[in-house]
């Protein structure tokens, strides 16, 4: 039976009331609250007045959060403004050939030769980190070289990826580079250039 017909069968009066009493009866309710309910459609009298939650609302909350959903989509349209991937890093040195002889010498990154060096007020280089790049530049450093945490981990850093850590440490272990290893217990170690700028070296596979 439809939530309709309930209700129809509901208001209805008894035959055995009088018609007099059938005419009160029909207008007016004691006050009371049933409850009418089934899958379709919940009804109720609360106080002598019927009270059915209409489509309407259930409409209008679906409007509403369909205009939701779309502003949401503008905004996330609106602030996607297509980030690719990382660039470049810029790093701070005091002297670029002291410099260059870490990253390019001892760390076998190579110059990228067809970044220009003549157009900026500093000396600089730019080296190769995979697709991306360090950029070393010859300015003064705002940061204290000694007071610095002895983990690189607890200070801002630039990661490099690498395939073989192990490798890198015999490297450095040769050249008397101090390093400390990953706390969390993964193949990465931290050494600074000699400028104290910390760097982490975290192995990858693939």
């Amino acid at each position: 039976m439809s939530c309709c017909s309930v209700m129809a069968s509901l208001l209805k009066a008894p035959s055995f009331i009088s018609p007099l009493n059938q005419k009160l009866n029909y207008v007016s309710f004691p006050p009371m609250t049933t409850i009418l309910q089934s899958k379709f459609c919940h009804a109720s009298i609360i106080n002598g007045r019927w009270n059915v939650p209409s489509m309407k609302i259930k409409a209008q909350a679906a409007v509403e959060g369909d205009v939701l959903d779309k502003e949401s989509v503008s905004a996330n349209e609106e602030s996607d403004y297509g980030v690719v991937s990382m660039h470049h890093v810029g790093i701070l040195c005091e002297n670029l050939e002291r410099s260059l002889d870490f990253y390019q010498n001892l760390l076998g990154l190579e110059i990228n030769e067809a970044r220009p060096h003549d157009k900026l007020p500093y000396r600089g280089a730019w080296l190769w980190v995979g697709s991306e790049m360090i950029h070393l530049m010859e300015l003064p450093n705002p940061d204290p070289l000694t007071g610095r945490p002895q983990h690189g981990g607890h200070d801002r850093h630039t990661c490099i990826a690498i395939r073989d850590v192990s490798k890198l440490k015999a490297i450095l272990d040769k050249a008397g580079i101090p390093y400390t290893l990953s706390r969390s217990g993964r193949p990465a170690l931290f050494t600074r250039d000699p400028d104290a700028n910390a760097l982490e070296f975290t192995q990858v596979n693939g």
